[in-house]
C-alpha cells in the first residue's frame, strides 16, 4: 500500500510538472536573480528591527528554501519555508499580489522556491513573510517523509542521508558542528607551529598500525596497492626530513567489523614533534580537546545524564595500564607471558578469549572487556607492553614496557601516542616479530615492514613525540552521540538485497 501511495503522489507531480511547463515556467531554471538573504538573517534583522522600534513594514526581502508545508484556508495560504539557517512561514492571499492562485495550487511540499515579501508578525505571535512573488526553482517528484512521524528508520536515514538532513534539525546541526570541529582542530595546530601535509592513500605497504587493509590493482604500473591503514610512516619520513612539527587531517580504511564504535573508513588527526615525548603529547591533547569544545560548545563540559557532568578541561587523569588492569581484573599481564597462559587466565576470570589469538590481541581484549567502560572522565592509560606497541620507544630501565598512552572519555578511546622509537635496528627487529606472528601465529592484523621507511630513519630520526586522535570519536563526544553512523554522512552500510 505505502509504494502505490507513493507511485501516484509521484504520478501527481509529474502532471503538475507538465502543467506548469504548459505555463512557460520553466520548473528548473539555472539560477534565481535575487538579493537573496539567508532565514535566518532575515528573522534576526526583524527582531532586532522590533527592539528597536524601526519600522521595516515597506521593506522587501528575498529568501529561497524548501517547502516544508502547506495550509490552506479558502483564498488564504500558509506555507513554511526551510533553509540551512532556518524556518519561516510565508503568507498567501489572493488578489493581494501578482502570484495566481492557479500557480500556487501546483506547489508541492518538497519543492524549492525564492519568494519576496514583507515581513510582520501575525496576531499569534509568528514572524511571518507577506508573498509578493514567488520563483519555482526546483519541482519535488517524490514526497518528503512524514512531516509528523519524521524519519524515523535509521537504516533510510543514513542510506538516504539528504532526506535525514531536511527533516531532522539534530542530523544538520551535527553535520554543521563536525566542519566546526575539524576547522577548530586545524586551527589549533597550525597556532602550535605544525605544518599541515598529505600523504599518499594508495601504498605499497599498509604498515603503520594493526589492521587488516584494503587492496586494488594500479593497471598501468602493474602491480597491487593497499589503501593506508594509517599515515604514520610517511609523517615520520617527513620529521627525518627536517619538518619538525607536522600534522595531517585523513582517512584511513581498515578492513575490520562495523559496530557503534568502528567504520570501515575513519578520519584521523595524526601528529609528530621532535625532540618531544609521550609527556609533551599528553598535554597537548589536554589542551586541544578542551580548546574544541569551549570553542564549539561554548563550555569544556559535557553531559551524560539528567544531571550529571564530565569536564574536559586539564589536568586529565594519568592511570599506570598495569597496575589498572590488575586493579580491575585481578590479572597482572606480567605473569602471564605467553597467550596460552594468558588466555586461560582470562577465561578463569569471566573474559572472552581465544588461545590461538597473540599475546597483544589477547592483552587489548583484556584492557577493553575489563577497564575501558570504566573511564568515564578523561583519562590517560600509561606505559603499555612492547608486544601491544612495536613503534613505540622502551620506558628508561625496562626492557617490556614502552612510553605509550592511550586516552579515554566516556568508555571510548579517542587519542593514541607514542614516544616514538628512532633506534633502527630496533624498530627493524620488532617489525621481523610482527611479520613473524602474521605468519607463524595467524594475526592478520600484525604490522608490517617497511623497508623504505627503515632506510628514511637509519638517516637519523629525532626523539619524537607522535599522536593519533579518531576525529570521528572527538564529534562524538562533543556532540552527545554514542554512534559512529550519527556523525558520518555517508556510514557504510550493508547491501541492500
Amino acid at each position: 500500500m505505502e509504494n502505490s501511495s507513493e507511485d501516484r503522489i509521484i504520478k501527481d507531480r509529474i502532471e503538475k510538472l507538465e502543467r506548469i511547463k504548459k505555463l512557460d515556467i520553466d520548473p528548473y531554471p539555472s539560477r534565481w536573480e535575487a538579493d537573496r538573504k539567508f532565514i535566518g538573517d532575515v528573522l534576526d534583522f526583524f527582531i532586532k528591527s522590533e527592539e528597536s522600534e524601526n519600522d521595516i513594514s515597506s521593506e522587501i526581502f528575498s529568501i529561497s528554501g524548501r517547502v516544508m508545508a502547506k495550509r490552506g484556508m479558502g483564498k488564504v495560504v500558509f506555507l513554511d519555508l526551510k533553509d540551512q539557517s532556518g524556518k519561516i512561514q510565508l503568507h498567501y492571499k489572493d488578489g493581494d499580489n501578482e502570484i495566481s492562485k492557479d500557480f500556487l495550487d501546483l506547489l508541492d511540499i518538497g519543492d524549492i522556491i525564492g519568494v519576496d515579501g514583507v515581513i510582520f508578525r501575525t496576531r499569534r505571535g509568528e514572524v511571518t513573510l507577506d508573498l509578493k512573488k514567488i520563483t519555482l526553482l526546483t519541482k519535488s517528484i517524490r514526497p518528503l517523509p512524514d512531516k509528523w512521524s519524521g524519519l524515523k528508520d535509521n537504516e533510510i536515514r543514513y542510506r538516504q542521508r539528504y532526506l535525514d538532513l531536511i527533516s531532522n534539525d539534530e542530523s544538520k546541526e551535527i553535520a554543521i558542528k563536525r566542519s566546526k570541529i575539524v576547522s577548530a582542530v586545524r586551527n589549533f595546530m597550525n597556532n602550535k607551529g605544525f605544518l599541515e601535509v598529505e600523504t599518499p592513500i594508495l601504498v605499497d605497504i599498509p604498515a603503520g598500525g594493526r589492521a587488516i587493509p584494503f587492496e586494488t590493482f594500479h593497471n598501468t604500473l602493474d602491480k597491487k596497492l593497499f589503501l593506508r591503514i594509517a599515515t604514520e610512516l610517511h609523517l615520520k619520513k617527513l620529521i627525518v626530513g627536517g619538518i619538525e612539527k607536522v600534522y595531517e587531517i585523513g582517512r584511513l580504511f581498515r578492513n575490520e567489523g562495523i559496530d557503534h564504535d568502528h567504520n570501515p573508513e575513519f578520519t584521523t588527526m595524526e601528529s609528530y614533534e621532535s625532540y618531544e615525548d609521550y609527556n609533551t603529547v599528553m598535554k597537548m591533547v589536554e589542551d586541544l580537546v578542551s580548546s574544541v569544545a569551549l570553542e564549539v560548545n561554548g563550555s569544556t563540559k559535557i553531559k551524560i545524564s539528567e544531571d550529571k557532568y564530565i569536564d574536559l578541561a586539564p589536568p586529565w587523569d594519568r592511570i599506570d595500564l598495569r597496575e589498572t588492569i590488575i586493579e580491575n581484573t585481578g590479572i597482572d599481564f606480567l605473569d602471564f607471558k605467553t597467550s596460552e597462559l594468558l588466555s586461560k587466565k582470562m577465561i578463569e576470570k569471566g573474559y572472552v578469549a581465544d588461545t590461538n589469538e597473540a599475546w597483544g590481541v589477547l592483552l587489548d581484549r583484556l584492557i577493553s572487556q575489563g577497564v575501558e567502560t570504566k573511564l568515564l572522565k578523561p583519562t590517560f592509560l600509561l606505559d603499555y607492553p612492547i608486544e601491544m606497541s612495536p613503534l613505540a620507544k622502551l620506558k628508561p630501565g625496562s626492557e617490556e614496557i614502552v612510553e605509550r598512552f592511550e586516552a579515554f572519555v566516556l568508555g571510548h578511546e579517542l587519542a593514541n601516542a607514542f614516544s616514538e622509537l628512532n633506534d633502527p635496528i630496533d624498530q627493524r627487529n620488532r617489525f621481523i616479530e610482527q611479520e613473524n606472528l602474521r605468519k607463524n601465529v595467524g594475526d592478520q592484523e600484525a604490522d608490517r615492514l617497511d623497508e623504505d621507511f627503515l632506510v628514511s630513519i637509519e638517516h637519523g630520526m629525532p626523539p619524537t613525540g607522535g599522536l593519533g586522535i579518531g576525529i570521528d570519536r572527538l564529534v562524538m563526544l562533543l556532540t552527545e552521540q554514542d554512534q559512529i553512523r550519527e556523525v558520518l554522512l555517508f556510514p557504510q552500510l550493508r547491501s541492500r538485497e
